[in-house]
């Protein structure tokens, strides 16, 4: 039965393996196939191009601005006209909506110090139309690919011309645009500027609401144009979060610049322009397209609509067939979904005025449609002005637009070299010391030596994770305190790192507690931020997760972080490395690795005072700070040893002192100490072929007999299950009742002990 269990269990890792070998191999292809996506991309594009400092938009600017969305509007429902055949729909309306304001955005970014980005991402027809337009994409591939490939994805990603910043949940855009246009600011200076459009729901999100706080307070150079149509998913928006923006916005420090139409170019460019103006002087804003009618001071009919947009035939049609006279006063919203198609507009219009046969496009699409009369509707028919104007614009230069991908994970960041190392004072041996002393050296010095390079988000904890003196040698804006908004500045620091063209820290430090309850979003915003390459991965960011483990400091639970082994491998994959050093000096050497190497990174750093590991039969320190990062290090060895203790983060003194008592018993143990993640891709074959008998010991949960093993437990069970190695976790497994003492109690309570990791290897030796 033994036997079958270990050819099970074999099975399991090669099947693992083989998986992993077959993914790689569909990858590979799926990358070759996307013809749009590169490590660098250069694009010819028509040269839209509109200067903000210029007194008003010509009539030329006007006319091509008109032409060009007309041209993106047509993409966008020849794509959804695709999509019907399939009988798939997505989210035309809020697509065509976005168009006009984001064909003057991308006349203004210079993909630079001017940059865009979009809140509402599900809008992302309207984007992908809009760079087709200017010439960015195939169109071709626009329409047959829009949501079945992986470049023209169904939300925002990274496309030539487009943002960086993938749209994912509703609201978090905003914190990563506003720390993305501070890292522009101290990249590019005065004249960076971030245009981020949003919806009218996501605005109220907590992390949008914090956003704009820190926009404010560290004076971000951004604005965001709110597409305020009226309509949200489950209703109209009057009816889902009756609250005016204004007021609140306001309040936060954003200054709201009001227009009457997003679709009115003249009044856009001065809303731009007054945005830019204010971003140089530090103030964010929110443009607010408030419409127009009854509700806003200017009586306006069902006919005044259908005269205002040419579609006075469409209009009397369809207010006819739901009995609606003509004269009924409504108000139109500033920003109308479903722009450039008549029907669809229309159903929007009535909708949102509760009236009969109004209809909600947030989802929508050309389904059951007449897809010719669409197109030949006179929205999208350009007048001999817009076609004049396109036509002129052709007739010159292309606009050259180069864009890089995203360094990859590993490559140079900012470096210390051994001999800056050499001269800084670490801990000895002769006494403890919280790893967080080591942790705090090396982020002052790599201030110290980059502070034009590095940015520090905190959350009121600088005292505590130790990075106030990192912080102190960085210039003004470069230190961004947050206060409690953990969950925000985590974004913040996501935003940071897409900043281009040069090597940066950005590091966001809290409680690890925090982190896991209240902050994982900045983790979770990695899996939607897709490289230009088209590989999704982490940024460059390092996320320090103080205070790791048990060490309560008295204060029972809400200090603990149980769960970060887990957290943190659950992120692997958009890693660089994870680091879990087990002393200040070790902490030293990971954070001075993390600085070292572009890409995402967690350090995670135990509270308590812990001794200095020492080498063997020395009380000389294990480590130097000039020795490279390794992902483990052997602690203890002794001859003939057929068991060792595998220990990671605070406790891994422990399973020195153990190996050492064991051996002297008669059991000869050895003990390393595993540093961080991934591990060596021999690492675990190479303890199945050295021992019989191998103990874990980490300061986190382990699981629990229903649940099955997890944390660093699970990760050992995975790689030996099988291997016919003996097995044993020690770790927290029931976290539901524990003393309010310091970690060494706690860690007694839960049998993590030297004599019971003692008895565990004599007693059955």
């Amino acid at each position: 039965m033994e036997h079958r269990l270990t050819q099970i269990r074999a099975a399991h890792s090669d099947s693992l393996r083989r998986l992993a070998a077959e993914q790689e191999a569909r990858n590979t292809a799926l990358l070759t196939q996307t013809p749009t996506m590169g490590t660098e991309v250069r694009s010819e594009v028509l040269p839209l191009t509109i200067d903000l400092r210029a007194a008003a938009l010509t009539d030329a600017q006007d006319a091509a601005l008109g032409a060009l969305e007309k041209t993106a509007a047509t993409v966008a429902i020849e794509s959804l006209i695709s999509l019907a055949r399939i009988n798939d729909i997505d989210h035309l309306g809020g697509g065509l909506e976005l168009i006009g304001p984001l064909m003057m955005t991308l006349g203004v970014v210079d993909y630079q110090g001017r940059q865009f980005s979009i809140e509402h991402g599900h809008a992302s027809i309207g984007y992908y139309g809009a760079l087709t337009a200017l010439g960015f994409l195939p169109r071709a591939r626009v329409i047959d690919s829009f949501r079945r490939s992986l470049d023209i994805a169904g939300h925002v990603s990274w496309i030539p011309g487009g943002s960086p910043i993938g749209s994912g949940r509703l609201g978090i855009t905003v914190p990563a645009t506003a720390g993305w246009a501070l890292g522009l600011k101290a990249a590019h200076g005065a004249d960076s500027f971030v245009i981020c459009h949003c919806g009218d729901a996501g605005w109220v999100s907590g992390q949008a609401l914090n956003g704009l706080i820190t926009a404010s307070l560290h004076k971000a150079p951004m604005t965001l144009v709110m597409h305020r149509n009226g309509i949200q998913l489950s209703g109209t928006t009057e009816q889902v979060m009756a609250k005016d923006p204004r007021p609140i916005v306001s309040s936060l420090g954003v200054e709201v610049i009001e227009i009457q139409s997003l679709h009115d170019r003249k009044q856009l460019f001065s809303a731009y322009k007054r945005a830019s103006e204010l971003a140089r002087d530090g103030k964010p804003s929110l443009i607010y397209p408030v419409g127009f009618g009854a509700a806003v001071g200017t009586k306006t009919t069902i006919h005044d609509f259908g005269q205002r947009y040419g579609i006075a035939h469409e209009t009397e049609h369809f207010a006819a067939k739901h009995k609606v006279a003509l004269d009924t006063a409504v108000h139109v919203p500033g920003s109308l979904m479903s722009y450039r198609d008549p029907h669809a507009m229309l159903e929007c219009m009535f909708y949102v005025n509760g009236l009969p046969g109004g209809e909600a496009h947030h989802d929508g699409g050309m389904k059951g449609r007449d897809h010719a009369a669409v197109l030949a509707n006179p929205m999208l028919q350009l007048s001999a002005a817009e076609q004049a104007a396109l036509s002129a614009l052709q007739r010159q230069p292309k606009r050259v637009v180069a864009q890089l991908a995203r360094p990859k994970k590993g490559s140079p960041n900012l470096v210390l070299d051994d001999a800056e190392v050499a001269g800084i004072a670490l801990p000895g041996t002769d006494k403890g010391v919280s790893a967080r002393a080591g942790s705090e050296a090396a982020y002052a010095a790599v201030a110290k030596k980059y502070p034009s390079n590095c940015f520090f988000v905190s959350c009121d904890l600088n005292p505590s994770t130790k990075l106030g003196k990192a912080a102190a040698l960085v210039p003004a804006g470069h230190s961004i305190e947050m206060s409690i908004q953990e969950q925000a500045a985590t974004l913040v620091a996501d935003g940071l790192s897409m900043v281009q063209g040069r090597p940066q820290l950005n590091a966001f430090a809290t409680f690890a507690a925090f982190t896991e309850g209240i902050a994982r979003e900045g983790f979770e915003f990695w899996r939607y931020q897709r490289n230009l390459n088209g590989v999704n991965e982490g940024l460059n960011v390092l996320m320090h997760l103080s205070h790791v483990g048990a060490c309560t400091g008295r204060d029972h639970f809400s200090g603990w972080s149980l769960d970060w082994i887990n957290l943190s491998l659950g992120y692997l994959p958009f890693l660089h490395r994870i680091y879990a050093p087990a002393d200040a000096r070790a902490a030293f050497i990971a954070v001075r690795d993390a600085a070292a190497h572009y890409g995402g990174h967690i350090v995670a750093i135990p509270r308590d005072t812990l001794p200095v590991l020492t080498r063997q039969g020395s009380s000389d320190p294990l480590w130097q700070g000039t020795d490279a990062w390794t992902p483990s290090t052997v602690l203890r060895a002794h001859a003939d040893a057929k068991a060792v203790i595998l220990a990671i983060g605070a406790p891994s003194y422990m399973a020195a002192a153990a190996a050492e008592r064991a051996s002297a018993q008669g059991v000869p143990t050895d003990a390393v100490v595993v540093n961080g993640f991934p591990l060596a891709d021999d690492f675990f074959a190479g303890i199945a072929a050295k021992y019989s008998r191998v103990l874990t010991l980490e300061d986190g949960l382990i699981g629990t007999p229903s649940s099955g093993p997890r944390g660093f437990a699970a990760l050992a069970a995975g790689h030996l299950g099988g291997t016919g190695v003996a097995l044993q976790h020690f770790g927290i497994v029931d976290p539901t009742v524990a003393p309010s003492e310091s970690f060494l109690e706690l860690w007694e309570h839960f049998g993590m002990t030297e004599a019971k990791l003692v008895s565990a290897l004599v007693d059955h030796k």
